[in-house]
């Protein structure tokens, strides 16, 4: 886990701007925290400070990919879907803009020593941190698949992409417009049975990494998914952003996703106060 002794405030530049469908791919300049950055790691990212309303808020953004560049050196990319005032924001910013960030932060996902079957499983833009786990899984001599869902094809993040970081690849989508028509639990116990998968990482809606912890645990597989809940401060200081979990001692209790997590195993997330919103 990223410690706070290693978390980086920095003033970073953004070195371009990419449409990815209905996403924007940002390509940051962040001195230091690529170094330090590990596959579910985040950033937090003040929004609006150029604004004449001042500081709107702080975004978390999973980081897709650490690139390395001949003239910036390790560079950081984050995926931004425009939704809201301060994701538009974002969205909105032009090369050499110049953007306040925090990281690296959160509990990253946690990767076998040894070669095992590994299936990645991603929803719409919250499948941005499993790209670069595809690649360092693989260096371990991994088997890696990938399981990548979105309601069409505009929100579908990167497939072609992830068929250069996997083995296999399969895509659904809620209309059917590229793939499989249907939703990410559909197709997750035939492959789970047909892959031969030891590990499940998921990354997406609530709903999705409820799934995937529940096929991976009838499977007999070992899951980690990373929640994606509203994190006010991203550092962990504001208790903002309350997980319910069990721990390794059978007791419930209530972590920290920013902190604790984002990253979690799938058999410790006690779901059923998580979705109804009960911690």
């Amino acid at each position: 886990m990223s410690r706070a002794n290693e978390r980086l405030h920095v003033t970073g530049e953004v070195l371009s701007v990419r449409k990815v469908g209905a996403y924007r791919q940002l390509t940051l300049v962040a001195p230091g925290i690529p170094e330090l950055s590990r596959p579910g790691n985040f950033v937090a990212v003040s929004v609006g400070q150029t604004q004449p309303r001042g500081h709107l808020a702080r975004r978390s953004l999973w980081i897709h990919r650490v690139r390395h560049t001949g003239s910036h050196g390790a560079t950081l990319e984050v995926i931004v879907e425009p939704v809201g005032a301060g994701s538009r924001w974002l969205a909105g910013l032009t090369q050499g803009a110049k953007v306040e960030l925090t990281g690296p932060l959160g509990r990253p996902f946690a990767q076998p020593r040894e070669p095992v079957g590994c299936l990645l499983v991603g929803e719409g833009y919250a499948a941005a941190p499993l790209f670069g786990l595809a690649e360092r899984l693989r260096e371990r001599g991994c088997v890696v698949s990938m399981l990548l869902g979105a309601s069409d094809e505009p929100h579908l993040l990167a497939a072609l992409e992830a068929r250069r970081s996997a083995r296999s690849v399969t895509v659904v989508t809620g209309d059917g417009s590229v793939g499989r028509r249907g939703v990410i639990s559909d197709a997750l116990p035939e492959l789970l049975e047909r892959l031969g998968v030891d590990v499940v990482y998921g990354a997406g809606s609530l709903a999705t990494l409820h799934a995937v912890a529940t096929a991976a645990e009838q499977h007999g597989a070992w899951s980690q998914v990373a929640l994606e809940l509203p994190q006010p401060c991203g550092t962990g200081l504001c208790q903002g952003c309350p997980a319910p979990v069990v721990g390794e001692d059978g007791v419930p209790r209530v972590v920290r996703a920013c902190y604790e997590g984002p990253v979690i195993r799938g058999d410790r997330v006690r779901w059923d106060a998580l979705v109804g919103g009960a911690p």
